[in-house]
């Protein structure tokens, strides 16, 4: 575990980077992560001084340069870098988003019959989704668990989509 202390905004600008990263698997430009997370090119470059500082992005000079995270960052998320980790699918109103991956899922509030909810942690943009949206995550793959719910907040800096639950099932085949 990483004894850094990031601020919010450094937490929103470094996930970005590290999704964007994974997308490009190149050095990231800071107006794209502008862009994604709703900020200015400035306030990106002014925090990118600061992430440079505590080692965790890497600056690329030139044209097709930018911002690179370095392991320490994934280290300061608690992020497991790994070259191929498990695909597990992410549905987004019935439709396939190819560039998300379902990283982690937690169950909360499972003994209230009426509240149950699910935090859907991912790998990739969230820009996209909006409470209210329909959500299908799965299966997974030990389990074969899919889990389908309605949207009821999110949490950017984490990259976390909080779900009322509607249904789950398992086993699941993954063609379903």
């Amino acid at each position: 575990m990483s004894g850094i202390e990031l601020t919010a905004s450094q937490q929103t600008i470094l996930q970005e980077l590290i999704n964007s990263y994974r997308e490009s698997d190149s050095a990231v430009k800071g107006e794209r992560i502008a862009a994604e997370i709703d900020r200015s090119a400035g306030t990106i470059r002014n925090q990118m001084q600061s992430l440079k500082a505590l080692q965790l992005v890497e600056g690329v000079p030139g044209p097709k340069g930018g911002y690179k995270p370095t392991a320490k960052a994934y280290d300061a998320l608690q992020i497991q870098e790994m070259d191929r980790s498990a695909d597990v699918s992410l549905y987004h109103n019935g439709e396939l988003v190819e560039e998300a991956n379902v990283t982690e899922i937690n169950l909360t509030s499972v003994h209230h019959p009426e509240k149950c909810r699910a935090e859907i942690y991912l790998q990739g943009s969230m820009s996209d989704f909006e409470p209210g949206d329909t959500i299908t995550a799965g299966p997974t793959p030990s389990a074969g668990l899919q889990i389908i719910g309605t949207i009821d907040g999110k949490d950017e800096t984490n990259n976390v989509l909080v779900l009322v639950i509607d249904d789950m099932r398992a086993p699941v085949e993954e063609d379903e």
